[in-house]
């Protein structure tokens, strides 16, 4: 399973992209804690596009998630910064700057691309599968 996209480069288009991986998510069995993870970080890295990238040359925002095996990829491109994208390690009092660190610390793995004047920034996460809307399946032994 796999999805492309594109969201107007506006704070709303946070929410649609949370709503719609969620729902791909559920229909393909995730489990929910899964999910919320993915969704997550889906949230921080196009808060942190809007916040501190430009938009695409068409004024958009591109998400992407593919599912593999037990592994989910979620990725944000975006016009690019000024500056890289990394984690931040900000004091007690800072009101920002926790974004990557929350992504970091969720993702197996997280990194970026660039690929001319467009900057992508993917995490990859654990997704095991075996939950149907939202229940968990429990497979009970006869005996």
């Amino acid at each position: 399973m796999s999805s492309v996209v594109l969201l107007p480069y506006a704070p709303s288009s946070v929410a649609v992209a949370r709503q719609r991986l969620s729902t791909d998510l559920q229909d393909c069995g995730v489990f929910s804690t899964a999910i919320d993870d993915a969704v997550l970080v889906v949230s921080e890295l196009m808060s942190n596009a809007l916040r501190h990238a430009h938009p695409l040359p068409s004024g958009m925002v591109k998400v992407t998630w593919m599912r593999s095996d037990d592994h989910i990829e979620v990725a944000v491109s975006d016009g690019g910064a000024a500056t890289e994208p990394r984690a931040g390690r900000p004091t007690l009092s800072s009101l920002g700057g926790r974004g990557l660190g929350i992504v970091e610390y969720v993702a197996e793995s997280w990194g970026v691309r660039h690929d001319g004047d467009t900057t992508t920034v993917w995490a990859i996460l654990p997704a095991p599968h075996g939950s149907v809307n939202g229940q968990i399946r429990v497979l009970k032994e006869a005996g």
